[in-house]
């Protein structure tokens, strides 16, 4: 009978997840801030394939490593930007028409503003870092919707103060994802992500996000 190897170890796939919404968020955010300067085309392949996918998969692998949290937030937000970048494409093929877009936007993020409402509570379990960035995304996703059944287009009122808010989201999702490379690379911490605000860290290996500092 062939000998068993052993059960590798699984990295860490919570950083990657991290960049890949960070990223996205950056892209898309920008469009928000800048208007049509910064053309929307520009973060469409990137919601498909990095923030979509990629995200996706990252969050796949956190069910393997038995992380509930990382699955579900890094899973439902990958899902989110292909849905996005769908809708998108339809919007482009002339499948949605301009008068529906900006409140079906306003309903779609405020679905997920409701999502990530829990998600930003349970994350006071982890660390500061991954709080700042659903506390960030939380205000992002409140502004957009309002600003979407307002009617605002990207670039002007409400909109455009969440496309600075999302820029802001982005760059903690960034950071983040930057702690956990680097820290899981090191035998002490070198990022600091500060301690969870609520009760005792996680069990081990029960999320595997950036981890507090000793």
């Amino acid at each position: 009978m062939a000998e068993e190897r052993p059960v590798l170890p699984v990295a860490d796939p919570a950083p990657l997840g991290l960049a890949a919404f960070g990223l996205t968020t950056f892209l898309l955010s920008a469009h928000n801030a800048f208007g049509d300067s910064v053309p929307l085309l520009a973060f469409f392949g990137y919601a498909a394939f990095y923030g979509g996918l990629g995200q996706f998969l990252a969050g796949m692998w956190e069910f393997r490593n038995r992380n509930t949290f990382g699955a579900t937030a890094f899973s439902t937000y990958g899902a989110f930007w292909m849905g996005l970048a769908a809708f998108v494409a339809l919007f482009l093929f002339g499948k949605v028409e301009a008068k529906d877009l900006a409140p079906a936007l306003g309903w779609i993020l405020l679905s997920f503003a409701i999502f990530n409402t829990y998600m930003m509570l349970w994350s006071t379990r982890i660390n500061m870092a991954v709080f700042a960035v659903f506390l960030t995304l939380e205000l992002t996703e409140i502004l957009l919707f309002i600003g979407n059944f307002a009617g605002s287009a990207a670039g002007t009122g409400l909109v455009l103060v969440g496309g600075w808010v999302g820029i802001l989201t982005a760059l903690t999702a960034f950071y983040a994802s930057a702690a956990g490379v680097i820290n899981g690379m090191s035998p002490s911490p070198v990022l600091p992500v500060g301690r969870p605000l609520w009760a005792a860290a996680p069990p081990a290996g029960a999320v595997s996000m950036p981890r507090a500092e000793a």
